[in-house]
Parts: C-alpha cells; structure tokens; sequence
C-alpha cells in the first residue's frame, strides 16, 4: 500500500495495533486520541484515507463526515464503531463514509479495505445531494455484533437509497418486516407511505388498484409471498410492471427459501425474478447465539423504560437463554422476557423462573425447507451458502476454514464430553483424537469441562 493513513481513535491498543499494521504495509500514519486533531490534520490537506472511531472525548465521529466532504470530496473514511446496531451502518452510509466495519473489527479485513480506499480514492462515489437524517424509530431492535449481523446491517445500508425490490427471507420472529420498515424510514422514499398488505388484500379484482392508491409511490411490503395462490401472484406481477411516476418500491417477505419453491411451481418465475432485485437472508437466533445476551440486555432496559420492573438474568439463568433454541427467534425471546419481568419474585431472574417460562428445548427443524434425514454436509452447505449471501458482492473477512471449523468442533467437543460425563480420557477415545489434542482443544475453545458419573 502507498498512502497517508490519518487514524482517529481513543484506544491506545487501536492506534498502536493500527499504526503498527499500516507502516509494515508501507503507509505513512498519523494517529491521534483527538476529532479535533484529525479535523486540523484534515484541513491542512493531509492524508490519503481516514480511518475514525464514532465515539470520542471530544465529539462525534459520524457527525465530521459532512465537513470532510464538503473540505475534501474525494478523501474515502472508513468508520469504525463499537455501537453494534443497524443505526450506526445507515447513519454511516447516509454521512457518505467510505465503508463500515464494526468492533472488534478483523485487522486483515480493515487492512483490505484501506487499500481498496487507497486505490479508489480519487474514484469516491459521491451522491448529487446530501441526505437529511430520517426520524426514523429511536430504537430498532436490530441487534448484534455477530459477523452475520454485521453483514446484514452493511447490506440494508447498500440497498436502502437504491429503486430495486427486496426480498428478505427468515423465519417466524426474526424481525424481516422491522428490516423492511428500516430500509424505507432511512430510504429516499421516508416521507412517503410504506404500506403492508397480504395476499387477502390482493385477492379481489380491485385489490391491486386500492393499494396502489394507498402506498402513492412509497414502499410496499408484501408479507409472505411465497403462502400467496398462483392468481394473486399473477396480479402482483402485473402490479409491479404498472408504468408511471408514482411506482412504488416492492419488497417482500418470506419464511421459505423462495427460489427453492420456484423450482418446485409453487412461485411464478416472473414473480420470483422481479422481487429477487436484492435478497436478504435475516439470520435465526440460534446462528447467532453470541447476540443474546446483548438482545436481552437490550430488551430488559427496554421493559425497564417502559416502566416495568428492572430485572437482569443471573448467570445461571443467562447460561439458560444461551443454550435455548429459541424455535420463535427474537420475537419469542421479547415475549419471554417480558413475561419474566412480570412473574419473577426478585429483580434477579434465577434459572428455574426461566425453566417455568420456557418449558422444556423443543426440537430445532430444519433452518429453511430440509427434511429430518438432511445430510449435515447438505445443511452445512447450506448455511454457508448463506452465510456468504450476506456479504452480497463482497467476500467474508479473511480467515474463515478456521472459523467454520471452530464453529463444527465446540458443539462436537462439549457434546462429546457430555456424553462421556466429563471423562477427557474417555471423550479422546470416542473422537478418536489425542488427549493432549482434546486438552489444548478444551483450552483454546474456552469449553467447560464437568465431571459427572455417567451411566454407558
């Protein structure tokens, strides 16, 4: 690489580990604590690429982006950010940043991202004219630090100042209608109606007509598109090839994989390729069991402003909700939570009032359209071709063999050894691994061992 990186950030070991990373990649750094800094660094026409944390002593990282456009139109800034919501991605993508990453961010994903910068600087993309912030919600429940959040969150701020219809697939309770109502509240279209119907409302001869009339070339979402007869669909499709100013944006819901009931003549094709415009996969909770602690942490202060009791899991309880399925995704775990807030006898929530509210682990189905006898290679296959989907054009950070494999070997590691009641020498013996392996794999996935007698 060759360029001036100017880096703004209050944590000694992000500046010192950053420095140290760009100048062995043959960057000249200037790194400071200070916005103030970095805006006097900026005016004196110095650097190639910033790199700035959003949270400072003296300010507010996103809130300088419209003053280094206006000084500097063609100096990329690439954010970085410990606010791990959908907010910071659009606030980020609205103030023109160059590119998002979120904290703890990959240092060789920062790292080919600043080159990408470097290269394209003098190529930044710019819009003709800058965008008011939405008053969108003050607090959409979208959120999560995990990758495929992450990923998901850059992708809505990609797509939501774009004309191209949105197909947004998950399960029950993951929030797709929440995701739906961000990209049109922080679209170009928010001061327009954002309209949700059902196949019902399309299923007469003025259907269609009606709500057109009603979304007036705003935002409509149709909700589970793939549950809708072949007649609506057909209508829909006829909906959206309607010329004239006030075309509304399509979006649209589904619980199935949609292409998969294409091929099977459930959705029409034209259908399916006019929605397909831009598609977004909505992760289940239990692809991304390290969000809930933060999404109960999120929704207990929620309870707690809206004058309910302040509440917080204990341990053993939090261990409860980590390790639960959580077959209704977020939505349950809301529900949940607001049910113990009401019934616990103690501001600390104990393991056995989770155990009443939660009953006993149901069985997990297939994520999307498997059967019961699904190969695990099939359903790994298909949830990577997911997990890459996510990126949209861009690959996933570097380092992902050892990723996946982190995420195949705990789960067969700790139900290993719970099988074997905690015996190591046993557990060894049944995954036909070394016991000094088994021991520095215990360490180095930070798994709980506990002895236990074991009837076998």
């Amino acid at each position: 690489m060759d360029g001036t990186v100017l880096v703004a950030d209050d944590d000694r070991t992000i500046r010192t580990v950053l420095t140290q990373a760009l100048t062995r990649a043959g960057c000249k750094v200037h790194a400071t604590s200070s916005l103030t800094t970095l805006m006097r660094w900026v005016g004196e026409g110095k650097g190639d690429v910033v790199i700035s944390d959003v949270v400072m002593p003296d300010g507010n990282g996103l809130e300088m982006l419209p003053k280094i456009q206006q000084d500097r139109p063609d100096l990329p800034v690439i954010v970085i950010s410990a606010q791990n919501t959908i907010m910071t991605a659009i606030q980020a993508a609205e103030a023109e940043a160059y590119d998002y990453l979120p904290k703890p961010f990959d240092l060789p994903d920062l790292m080919k991202r600043t080159a990408r910068a470097l290269e394209n600087r003098n190529r930044t993309p710019r819009r003709d004219e800058p965008v008011e912030h939405a008053d969108g919600p003050d607090e959409l429940p979208l959120v999560g630090k995990t990758p495929a959040m992450q990923a998901l969150y850059r992708l809505v701020a990609k797509v939501m100042n774009t004309d191209l219809p949105v197909l947004i697939s998950g399960e029950s309770g993951t929030g797709k209608s929440l995701i739906a109502r961000a990209i049109h509240d922080f679209s170009d279209r928010r001061t327009l109606p954002f309209v949700m119907v059902t196949g019902s409302e399309l299923s007469d001869l003025e259907g269609p007509a009606r709500v057109l009339a009603r979304v007036k070339g705003g935002t409509l979402l149709i909700e589970e598109v793939g549950d809708i007869d072949e007649e609506v669909q057909a209508r829909i499709v006829r909906m959206m090839d309607v010329p004239g100013e006030h075309v509304p944006r399509f979006m649209a819901t589904s619980q199935g994989e949609l292409s998969a009931e294409m091929e099977e003549g459930r959705v029409r094709r034209d259908l399916y390729y006019r929605l397909s415009g831009a598609t977004i996969q909505v992760p289940s909770l239990r692809e991304r069991v390290d969000d809930i602690a933060l999404l109960t942490e999120h929704f207990l202060t929620r309870i707690d402003r809206e004058g309910g009791s302040a509440r917080w899991l204990s341990k053993e309880a939090a261990e409860l909700f980590r390790a639960y399925s959580w077959p209704g995704n977020v939505r349950q775990l809301e529900n949940a939570l607001r049910r113990l807030s009401l019934t616990a006898r103690t501001e600390e929530i104990s393991r056995s009032e989770v155990e009443a509210v939660l009953g006993n682990q149901p069985e997990t189905g297939p994520i999307l359209r498997g059967g019961d006898t699904e190969k695990l290679g099939t359903s790994v296959a298909r949830h990577l071709r997911r997990y890459f989907d996510l990126h949209g054009n861009m690959l996933p950070p570097p380092g992902l063999y050892s990723r996946i494999l982190r995420e195949v070997e705990a789960p067969l590691i700790e139900i290993a050894l719970d099988a074997t009641g905690g015996n190591q020498a046993k557990c060894a013996d049944l995954l036909g691994i070394n016991r000094n392996t088994l021991r520095k794999k215990i360490t180095d996935l930070d798994i709980r061992v506990t002895r236990r007698r074991k009837l076998m």
